[in-house]
């Protein structure tokens, strides 16, 4: 006979059996959450080998995005352009000299391109601006002379007195690809060295900012978050290579909405180059007036896709006329890169001077022939002048060029234009600014550089300066001593 614990003890147990039976019966089935566990070491490397760093396996559309990020995030790239990045402000009279609300001034970004102390920024940062300063990422301040400006591209070019500068390599825009990750440095309402990260989202943007008849809007669009004050700053990609200059953010709001632009460095490089051996840029043109093929033209000429740019004038006497180019050709590529867009034709051509030679593909009565074009300047011919950098013009603190054909055109003058002035030298104490051409010596009129090297080398005492500054009215004189 069973004992009564035992018995008890059946009963308890049948009961609780009952009790979980029918509370499970009434709740019904319930959704489980099981907490991840942290995976142990083996399972990592088993990751490791099936995605090696290096590996060159095809990403799936599975992988998460992350994964192709560097392996440290951002941080060499990061630590690459930061140190070349600088704060700059521009403005009319020094800080020390104004008074009140006299005192106007600009603020931007600007990247360091050489050991030697050469920074480019934008056109827009430093426009009108005589008195240019630059504070580098280690706190120490430079006064910056302008090399040279250009507003089609919205490009400009500096230079301060320092050597074994930290600046930036340039990379390579046209091998940039949607979808790639890139860095925007700059100094954003004045936070200095500050880094964002995005992706490009687009090639070739035109946005319709640059005001000017030959202005290249070609623009890297990035996600990357873009402010007041990152304007001149660096876009680089994910091995701190240099690839662009940002340059605009599209706003309603008047701050970063998530679209930001920048212009391609293959541009930035030609421009600063001309910058820094002419004084100004030299700009090849084709000769034509034309517009990105739209899906109306693709089908009347029927092109298997919608790409190219069609061609509606071509100017006499230009360099495409002279090539065979007429009014109803499409060019679908030069020196055999395709061209899309009118403002991919352009950023290319923007890349070369007069007297270049390029190659155009074109679709031309039903068929597509190769045409050999001579680029030209804006009158039509291949004229360049270079810098004068004489001693006796270094020695005397700045540097000079003949006048351009379309500069004796627009102010019917003959003279030389001052292109650079050194800092602390005898030309910079006489108060002339980058700009003033140069129309007489001590009354005797001179035309060309020739003129006035050789009158320098003959003169000894006083020395007056005679000419005039485009912008600006009335002759003006500059007197110092040899």
């Amino acid at each position: 006979m069973l004992s009564r614990s035992v018995i008890f003890f059946f009963i308890a147990l049948l009961t609780s059996v009952m009790v979980i039976y029918i509370y499970d019966t009434w709740r019904g089935p319930q959704e489980v959450i099981i907490r991840e566990q942290t995976p142990n070491a083996s399972w990592i490397r088993q990751q490791e080998n099936y995605w090696p760093e290096n590996s060159s396996a095809p990403r799936t559309a599975a992988q998460s995005p992350l994964e192709s990020l560097p392996k440290n995030g951002f941080v060499t790239a990061a630590q690459k352009a930061a140190p070349a990045v600088v704060y700059l402000k521009s403005s009319k009279v020094p800080e020390s000299e104004s008074y009140g609300a006299s005192y106007t001034s600009s603020s931007g970004s600007g990247v360091i391109v050489s050991p030697e102390g050469y920074v480019v920024t934008n056109h827009h940062v430093v426009e009108g601006g005589k008195h240019i300063e630059l504070i580098l990422n280690d706190r120490r301040v430079f006064k910056a002379q302008l090399i040279g400006s250009d507003p089609t591209t919205d490009i400009a070019l500096l230079k301060i007195d320092a050597e074994q500068l930290n600046y930036l390599h340039f990379g390579n825009s046209d091998s940039l690809q949607v979808g790639e990750w890139v860095l925007a440095v700059g100094n954003p309402f004045r936070l200095q060295s500050t880094v964002t990260a995005g992706i490009v989202s687009a090639k070739g943007r035109d946005i319709d900012i640059l005001d000017t008849q030959y202005g290249i809007e070609s623009f890297i669009q990035t996600d990357a978050a873009v402010n007041q004050g990152n304007s001149g700053g660096a876009l680089v990609n994910s091995e701190g290579a240099l690839v662009g200059i940002n340059t605009a953010i599209i706003t309603y709001s008047g701050r970063y909405e998530g679209y930001s632009f920048a212009i391609p460095i293959n541009l930035v490089r030609k421009v600063i180059s001309d910058l820094k051996e002419f004084g100004t840029v030299h700009r090849g043109l084709l000769g034509i007036e034309a517009r990105s093929v739209d899906d109306k033209i693709a089908q009347e000429f029927e092109l298997s896709e919608v790409s190219g740019v069609y061609v509606f004038r071509v100017s006499p006497e230009s360099g495409s006329d002279a090539a065979g180019l007429k009014s109803g050709d499409i060019i679908l590529s030069i020196n055999e890169q395709k061209v899309g867009t009118l403002p991919e034709l352009m950023e290319y051509v923007g890349r070369y001077r007069p007297g270049d030679t390029v190659e155009l593909e074109v679709w031309s009565n039903d068929k597509i022939t190769k045409l050999r074009v001579e680029l030209r300047n804006q009158l039509n011919t291949t004229d360049l002048v270079s810098i004068r950098k004489d001693k006796i013009l270094t020695d005397l603190g700045f540097e000079v060029r003949d006048l351009i054909l379309a500069e004796k055109k627009r102010t019917e003058q003959e003279g030389i234009k001052v292109v650079s002035i050194y800092r602390g030298s005898i030309i910079e104490r006489t108060k002339m600014d980058p700009g003033f051409i140069i129309t007489h010596i001590n009354e005797e009129r001179i035309d060309s550089s020739d003129d006035l090297v050789k009158a320098l080398e003959s003169i000894k005492g006083r020395v007056v300066f005679q000419g005039f500054y485009e912008q600006y009215q009335g002759p003006f004189w500059y007197v110092f001593t040899k």
